[in-house]
């Protein structure tokens, strides 16, 4: 059994992104790496059979507080983007044809710089321009970047991303998979520290 952690996650996702600030920091500290898996979270409810929150209004007056207080406690920079919500498909194809191209590392460090752009700055990541941006930032050709975002080989595979996480009982983001046990949520990295903490002792 792979002893990485399965990250799944959509970029529009704000607990998402939460966890994407701490996940690699507790991987490393238990000795595993983490492998960054994104999926479009329309798909997973559809098969889920649930509503997007922000289509559930007293649900979304909550998490809309939730989110914030979350940043706040955990120290986090947080702001809504104007343009929130929006379906983002350009990021998750990007980082789709990123870390088949130019390794999981780079992917990762792309997904870290989205995150803190939409998230943190309130930059619309849809744009493509503002993607290639982001990866010319870390060395990758603008236009190589900007002519995978139009491949249909590239987003027939972040399409199958979705699929193979639903497949694997991925339902909602972020969800973290480890030793083949799930976690869904920001609040449940508590409970994966403590299981890979649990691990290391028992080695």
């Amino acid at each position: 059994m792979s002893t990485d952690i399965d990250f799944y996650f959509d970029f529009v996702s704000p607990y998402a992104y939460l966890a994407a600030n701490r996940i690699e920091r507790l991987a490393a500290a238990h000795g595993r790496k983490v492998r960054w898996k994104p999926v479009l979270m329309t798909v997973l409810s559809k098969a889920a059979g649930t509503q997007l929150l922000p289509f559930l209004p007293m649900k979304w007056r909550y998490i809309q507080h939730d989110v914030a207080r979350s940043a706040r406690l955990a120290g986090i920079p947080f702001r809504w983007p104007a343009c929130f919500p929006k379906l983002l498909l350009a990021p998750g194809r990007a980082m789709t044809w990123l870390a088949a191209t130019h390794g999981d590392d780079l992917a990762a460090a792309f997904a870290h710089t989205c995150f803190s752009a939409f998230f943190g700055d309130g930059i619309d990541i849809e744009d493509k321009e503002v993607l290639a941006g982001i990866a010319a930032g870390l060395g990758v050709e603008r236009d190589a970047l900007l002519a995978a975002l139009e491949d249909e080989a590239v987003k027939a595979a972040f399409k199958q991303g979705s699929e193979d996480a639903i497949a694997k009982g991925v339902f909602g983001v972020p969800f973290m998979i480890a030793d083949g046990e799930p976690y869904w949520g920001f609040d449940r990295l508590v409970q994966l520290e403590q299981a890979l903490r649990g691990e290391r002792k028992a080695a």
